[in-house]
């Protein structure tokens, strides 16, 4: 019987965006072994409805379970806002982490004016995800959230440096940061935006703190694993396993444009949640 320290940490996404969290708990956790899951027969969840949303990730948070996990990661942010309430209620005898709340406070932390600016898909801002957490923090806050799908297309192409993408950057961000009382803080709410940092940091100024609530998870992540004792053991090689819904050559792709990362799609599995 496995110990459950060194079990490994489950990573939920709807596609391969949530590879950008991965990176960053790999860093912050060199030592733990990942489980990635990617739900790409059904991305992308941003567009979807609250219900559907919770559906698909219960659906999947089940096989990261079944598998055994410590610890389980929503590293999507839709989900993250529609879900996370029902997937801790669902797995109470695991720690669960969405990347709103850690990305919420980091931002509060971040901003002097207590102006912030938050963007994301569709669904994210429409349920005012990051806006409810960080009033939690700083209920005196000013939040202003911006969806911006093309964002994610780009990132998924790898257009993330060029003429393109830069206009892209400027046509969201310009209104956002265009008056006296614009926000000095940016949250990046949806997993494929770390992609885009290039395009947007030219699209702001200088002095506008950009707030990546994948590094600020993975700190979360850190903090949760030694409170409850779940560090793996020293002694222990890490290893990194990938289970996707569909499509494992898109997957591989868009992995290397999202991270320039090369996953041998020999070591992705495919699974059917009909099955």
């Amino acid at each position: 019987m496995r110990k459950t320290n060194n079990l490994p940490i489950g990573v939920f996404d709807s596609g391969v965006g949530g590879l950008t969290v991965l990176q960053a708990l790999r860093q912050h956790l060199p030592n733990e072994s990942f489980l990635y899951l990617g739900d790409t027969a059904r991305l992308p969840y941003g567009t979807k409805s609250a219900n559907t949303v919770i559906n698909y990730s219960l659906q999947a948070c089940q096989q990261l379970v079944n598998f055994g996990i410590k610890l389980l990661v929503v590293a999507c942010n839709t989900a993250s806002a529609h879900a996370l309430p029902r997937l801790q209620q669902t797995f109470p005898d695991i720690p669960v982490i969405g990347v709103i709340e850690p990305g919420a406070r980091a931002a509060v932390q971040a901003s002097a004016s207590g102006h912030i600016a938050v963007i994301a898909t569709e669904a994210t801002i429409h349920h005012q995800a990051y806006e409810k957490a960080i009033l939690t923090f700083n209920p005196k806050a000013s939040v202003i959230g911006k969806s911006c799908p093309l964002f994610v297309a780009l990132a998924e192409e790898g257009w993330i440096e060029g003429d393109i993408p830069e206009r892209t950057a400027q046509h969201y961000l310009t209104p956002l940061f265009e008056n006296a009382r614009s926000s000095d803080c940016l949250v990046l709410g949806c997993t494929h935006f770390p992609a885009m940092l290039p395009a947007i940091r030219k699209a702001l100024a200088t002095d506008i703190s950009i707030v990546d609530s994948a590094s600020t998870t993975a700190e979360t992540v850190a903090q949760v694993l030694e409170k409850y004792n779940l560090l793996c053991d020293a002694d222990r090689d890490a290893h990194l396993t990938f289970l996707a819904t569909d499509n494992k050559e898109r997957f591989v792709r868009v992995a290397k444009n999202l991270l320039e990362y090369d996953i041998p799609e020999a070591s992705i599995e495919l699974i059917d949640f009909k099955a």
